[in-house]
């Protein structure tokens, strides 16, 4: 069965941009670390996986999201990108363009929706989905066969695994994080209900929704402390609601791609020497990228 990659761009710039030294610099005496670190990680990854179908998708909507139309406070806790940081990341985008690789970015919408929409509209072809990434929100897409992966630690997990490692299904992510809250995005959750607890809520009521509708059954659960987390989730059960559309990836952003536009393209040679020479790129990574595009093109 055919695969198709599907890869969380900011998690691997951001990690190049902390770990590389910043005296790389472009034409411009601009830092390029993170572009350079980010296009290192693409080729590893490239040549390991030698993908037919590949997308990269890009956050651009850290104070617009829809989210922040929902809950102004999403996310606001995060700083922003520092200039020079802000400034590669628009350069991994070209990187990534240039070389001929399928790349998405929206102003509404995060990566996370723009990899729930891709594989919810393509998974009719009989795909199977491989997300390259380190936040585990996005365990949530996961059907049979699919994979999620942390690369820089090669942590891998299947549906199966997404189970023994939270406690619950793929599926009951979102209402797991509606319970529990998520610190690094701002979602409240209901105050007290921590990752087990939420679990152990969800393998005995399957989801929030039967939690509620059976919320008079709670007391009697074999869960510590069932009769106070009743009263807190009524308390609280505005909060839960909201959560759980914080959380929940969309699969209806505004991305059209068929499956052959998820093909990696050939590119044109004669920009990305240019590209390589703006970004101030030494012959080692320059005839990496060229080496894996012309084995990957002659196939």
């Amino acid at each position: 069965m055919q695969r198709l990659l599907l890869i969380d761009a900011s998690p691997y710039i951001f990690r190049a941009y902390y770990s590389i030294p910043a005296s790389m610099v472009d034409s411009d005496n601009r830092p390029t670390n993170a572009v350079y670190g980010f296009a290192a990680f693409l080729c590893q990854l490239l040549e390991q996986e030698r993908p037919e179908f590949v997308a990269v998708a890009y956050d651009e909507s850290l104070t617009t999201s829809f989210r922040n139309e929902i809950f102004p406070e999403y996310k606001a806790q995060r700083e922003l990108p520092p200039p020079e940081l802000e400034y590669q990341m628009q350069r991994c985008q070209e990187l990534t363009r240039t070389m001929g690789l399928p790349s998405f970015v929206d102003r509404r919408y995060e990566a996370d929706d723009i990899i729930g929409t891709l594989a919810h509209r393509l998974r009719d072809n009989g795909l199977r989905v491989t997300i390259v990434t380190n936040d585990k929100d996005l365990t949530q897409l996961l059907l049979p066969g699919d994979t999620w992966w942390d690369y820089a630690r090669d942590r891998r997990l299947d549906a199966e695994g997404v189970q023994q490692q939270f406690g619950v299904r793929p599926d009951q992510i979102v209402d797991m994080l509606a319970l529990m809250g998520d610190k690094v995005d701002n979602i409240p959750g209901v105050p007290g209900i921590g990752p087990q607890t939420a679990a152990r809520l969800l393998q005995a009521f399957g989801s929030v929704e039967a939690l509620y509708q059976r919320l008079d059954e709670l007391p009697d659960q074999k869960i510590r402390g069932a009769a106070r987390l009743a009263e807190r989730l009524q308390q609280y059960q505005q909060q839960v609601w909201l959560s759980q559309r914080l959380a929940r990836i969309a699969t209806d952003a505004p991305v059209t791609a068929s499956l052959n536009d998820l093909r990696w393209q050939p590119p044109d040679a004669a920009k990305l020497e240019a590209l390589f020479d703006r970004l101030g790129f030494g012959t080692g990574i320059r005839e990496r990228i060229k080496s894996l595009m012309q084995i990957h093109h002659s196939q």
